[in-house]
């Protein structure tokens, strides 16, 4: 079973993300609170703890957000799904938009460990429906 490990925010472009306890999502929007929210193709992220696992032999503490995506999840390989998949996250419903991204030159993760993971495995989603999602939700591939 997928599920929801952390939901994080940062009221700040260029910051590191912080776990909270339930994130808000709207439609044309993303996460209520959240820096990156906007009417684009890029309103939430997510990154697989399985790909966190990749750097947790150089940075074994490392925390949810770090990567600075908005959904750690455990139980699917998140960058296998094609753009236009939707997932149900809880009782909310987020479409696939893009595979990884351009990695920032000034990433955090890259110049600790030499790579950054997010680029390659991380995805980004649109909402398709609004609601809370919380760490412990369950996620399934509905299309």
């Amino acid at each position: 079973m997928a599920k929801v490990l952390a939901v994080c925010i940062s009221e700040m472009k260029g910051t590191q993300k912080h776990t909270v306890p339930e994130i808000e999502v709207k439609k044309n929007h993303g996460i209520v609170g959240d820096a990156h929210a906007g009417d684009w193709h890029r309103q939430i992220s997510l990154l697989g703890n399985e790909s966190v696992d990749k750097v947790r032999h150089i940075l074994p503490n490392i925390e949810p957000g770090a990567f600075a995506e908005n959904i750690l999840t455990e139980g699917i390989t998140l960058y296998a799904l094609p753009v236009g998949t939707r997932l149900k996250v809880g009782d909310t419903e987020l479409e696939v938009t893009q595979i990884g991204k351009e990695c920032h030159k000034g990433c955090k993760i890259r110049e600790l460990t030499g790579d950054c993971v997010m680029p390659r495995e991380g995805i980004f989603t649109i909402v398709i429906k609004e609601g809370a999602i919380r760490p412990g939700d369950e996620i399934e591939v509905i299309k």
